[in-house]
């Protein structure tokens, strides 16, 4: 598959198929392009209606142009592309770039167009980039199909965006900044060619130190998590997704013809997969820059110079947000920084140098510091003055901290007067940033892929046997529903091996009593009924009845008041339940994600879950650890753990039933949502009971 995605990067000849002679054509643009930034390979101008094209001989179809050619770049209008493709074919070219709109993003009928070139590219073994996209580049072939003006310096940031807007202006933003990029990928409607892919190739590319991207919607997400789960321990994957909010959703849809998943289920697969989660462009970039010019940090140790108190206070609070610490100087350090610094100069850390601080300071401050055992990470902040030149502090940081171990970032707070340090200090691999409160930030990134490359192989969940087919008659039996009820989820849940509270379904209230004085009391009434979806809001709940006339009671009370507020709902019956012993009540839930599939849920559970909003997720989980994750993530997880010596309550048989009832969801695609609420969970190693449980069937 990687092999297949070389054309689009390093190809021996490009043509660009629907090529015009007109400076204000987007096709002209992109053969300036190839033809400036040092790319070694052929170009051919095909347009049956021109013989030359910014010196380049013209060709009048796809058939007639001569070897070497490996890449067709297609900007004509979206109707030509299935001959265009069939052509490709013919000539044997087996990577096509469509710059052209007018697919998916437009409606069905371009949603057919774009079937019907997946189909000529599968029966062909064609690879496509696009349609609806600008192209790509590779900075080290110096190959450019894009339209976008200018490009990037040579660095290590492999870049891939699903919106060719942001591409463009991501050019612009980074241009002379010294950010340097090694591929630049405009992946547009993702006919076939997917950011997976992508993020596939980049991973194998020597000249990639990190992959970083713009995403709107992952359509196989499964796949999304298996291969970057592999890409991320090898090179970090920063990613930013944008329709996180109802009305960001919309705007992808719109934008792309794409239907964006629920964030939270993002949001779990990311970090299931070792993606670094960013969220603005420019977060995205000063993320990456770190990752492309400086080593991981070995600690959270952080030593600050500066010439000025405010901005390292600033900086100070965002390290501790992020979990960072200012080094405790050692004494042989601050003596150094005595000897050598104003005697006025704070010389512990925050080491504040005063406003007068010169260049020849700044170096031998940074070099006692960057010396000192205690230190893991070094910050440099100037405040511009007009007693120094700022190029000259560049020069100084460099003279003491390139090529030196410890992670090294820079502040240069302001605007005017930064462009010419940036430079300096960029090409050195030092980043550089404007606002003091970035660098804690960039650290708190470099720490998270730092713990997630470092963490073991989780252990693979074996599943047990499960009754498949008494789940299945059961839910086959509800085909006619778009519920299960309680009544029907407890056998299903059974089947799976989730224990569940005793209990027994009464069409009268004789019969409740009967089952009640069997069972043995203090039991629990719950109503039956296929159009009561949550029983304690209509009344349909009654909880410690003690005795048989209690039932009877209880039974006919309960239907009067659940029929009085739902007149029209159809009640089936009741079921006497078991009160279950006290413990902590928590909620276990899935979701189906149209990209990720089951989505899994915990939280505070009862009534609190929907107040509170105490969940986490994971996306269908392949091991308890990431169960564990999971529930450790919220502040339930850390009450079950024993908080502040309280007993600590069984979480091992969350995880378990957690495992199962994603098992259940996987075997069952029918199944869109599930949840057991409560779950109540006893004292570590009692276990735990469903309580109550519902299926929503799609």
């Amino acid at each position: 598959m990687i092999e297949s995605l070389r054309p689009f990067f390093n190809p021996l000849g490009v043509a660009v198929i629907g090529a015009s002679s007109n400076p204000a054509k987007l096709s002209y643009g992109i053969l300036e392009n190839l033809k400036q930034y040092g790319y070694s390979g052929e170009i051919y101008p095909v347009n049956p209606k021109s013989d030359v094209i910014l010196g380049l001989q013209c060709f009048p179809d796809i058939r007639s142009v001569p070897d070497p050619v490996d890449l067709a770049v297609v900007v004509l209008p979206a109707n030509f592309a299935p001959q265009v493709l069939r052509d490709c074919a013919q000539r044997g070219i087996k990577a096509v770039t469509i710059i052209s709109g007018g697919f998916k993003e437009v409606g069905d009928e371009g949603r057919a167009l774009e079937e019907e070139c997946l189909i000529i590219a599968r029966e062909n073994g064609i690879r496509i980039i696009g349609p609806n996209c600008v192209g790509t580049m590779d900075l080290y072939s110096g190959l450019n199909t894009t339209f976008i003006r200018g490009v990037p310096d040579k660095g290590g940031i492999g870049f891939l965006s699903q919106s060719g807007a942001i591409c463009g202006g991501v050019v612009d933003y980074v241009k002379g900044k010294g950010v340097g990029f090694s591929h630049f990928i405009s992946m547009g409607n993702e006919l076939d060619v997917t950011e997976t892919d992508m993020i596939a190739y980049l991973g194998e590319d020597e000249h990639v130190k990190v992959i970083a991207g713009y995403v709107e919607a992952i359509e196989d997400g499964q796949r999304f998590v298996e291969v970057v789960k592999e890409v991320s321990k090898k090179k970090p994957v920063v990613l930013l997704k944008a329709g996180r909010s109802q009305a960001g959703a919309r705007a992808v849809s719109s934008h792309t013809g794409s239907i964006a998943g629920s964030h939270a289920a993002y949001q779990a697969a990311f970090a299931q997969s070792g993606v670094i989660e960013v969220n603005t462009v420019s977060e995205l970039f000063d993320v990456a820059l770190a990752f492309d010019k400086q080593p991981l940090p070995v600690g959270k140790n952080t030593a600050i110079i500066t010439n000025s108190g405010g901005p390292a206070a600033l900086a100070s609070d965002a390290l501790s947000a992020h979990s960072f610490e200012l080094a405790d100087l050692s004494i042989e350090t601050k003596e150094k920084l005595r000897a050598i610094l104003n005697p006025s100069a704070q010389v512990a850390n925050p080491v504040d140098m005063l406003g007068g601080a010169e260049p020849h300071e700044y170096e031998n401050a940074l070099k006692a510091v960057v010396q000192d055992d205690n230190v893991d990470n070094v910050l440099t902040i100037l405040v511009p003055t007009s007693l120094v030149d700022p190029r000259e502090i560049a020069h100084s940081i460099l003279a003491a901290c390139k090529n030196q171990p410890k992670t090294s970032l820079s502040v240069i707070f302001g605007e005017e007067s930064i462009a010419e340090p940036r430079k300096i200090l960029h090409a050195n691999n030092i980043p550089m940033y404007v606002f003091p409160e970035t660098p804690a930030a960039v650290l708190g990134a470099m720490s998270r892929y730092k713990d997630w490359k470092n963490k073991p192989a989780d252990e693979p969940w074996i599943a047990p046997a499960y009754q498949r087919e008494i789940a299945s008659q059961l839910l086959g039996r509800n085909n006619h529903s778009s519920s299960v009820g309680e009544a029907d989820t407890r056998p299903i849940l059974k089947a799976y091996g989730i224990p569940v509270i005793e209990g027994e379904f009464a069409s009268s209230g004789s019969m409740a009593a009967t089952i009640a004085e069997k069972m043995g009391f203090p039991v629990v009434m719950k109503i039956v009924s296929p159009d009561i979806l949550h029983k304690s809001d209509m009344g349909g709940i009654r909880l410690n009845i003690s005795d048989p006339e209690s039932v009877l009671t209880a039974f006919y009370e309960m239907v009067e008041d659940v029929q009085r507020k739902m007149p029209k709902a159809h009640i089936e019956g009741v079921l006497i339940e078991r009160m279950a012993t006290k413990g902590s009540e928590v909620i276990i839930g899935m979701k189906r994600d149209p990209s990720f599939g089951p989505l899994m849920m915990f939280g505070l559970g009862g009534i609190y879950v929907e107040l509170f909003k105490d969940v986490g997720f994971c996306i269908s989980p392949s091991s308890r650890d990431q169960v564990l994750e999971m529930i450790d993530s919220t502040r339930a997880g850390q009450l079950l753990a024993g908080l502040r010596g309280q007993t600590a309550a069984d979480v091992d048989a969350i995880v378990e039933i957690v495992m199962r009832m994603a098992d259940l969801a996987r075997d069952f695609p029918q199944i869109q949502e599930m949840e057991i609420n409560p779950l109540r969970v006893f004292d570590q190693g009692h276990g735990a009971l469903a309580l109550d449980g519902r299926i929503i069937l799609g």
